[in-house]
């Protein structure tokens, strides 16, 4: 699977491996915000009924209807800029000491997508 960057070093076109399921919760505070699920190399994210019925935030750029659930091969970009560009030297280091694939974007998520400086939503893989 080919792991593309831009110049910033962000991933993009992450795609998750086929056969694997996952599931991971977006929060705000003590606000499920929505879920971000993958199953056989397809990303869905849909909101959850409590951030729907709240008014305190606004949905998310990329995800701007609250009622529809988004379906992409790709992981959206507000979800991808989570995962750290292995050229740096201690993302490196984490990824040859716990046998991380470069490329496994689900395994990737989990390891490193919790917390961004890029927003203060926090992302869990779901038990």
């Amino acid at each position: 699977m080919d792991f593309f960057r831009n110049g910033l070093g962000l991933p993009r076109d992450v795609k998750a491996p086929p056969g694997v399921r996952a599931k991971f919760l977006l929060t705000y505070d003590d606000l499920l915000v929505g879920t971000l699920s993958v199953e056989d190399g397809i990303w869905r994210f849909e909101y959850s009924d409590e951030f729907r019925g709240s008014d305190d935030l606004r949905p998310l750029v990329e995800f701007p209807d609250v009622g529809k659930t988004y379906v992409n091969e790709e992981l959206w970009q507000f979800f991808a800029s989570r995962i750290p560009s292995p050229e740096q030297a201690e993302v490196g280091e984490i990824l040859k000491r716990e046998h991380i694939e470069e490329d496994d974007a689900v395994t990737l998520l989990g390891r490193f997508g919790k917390r961004t400086v890029a927003n203060p939503f926090e992302l869990t893989l779901a038990a």
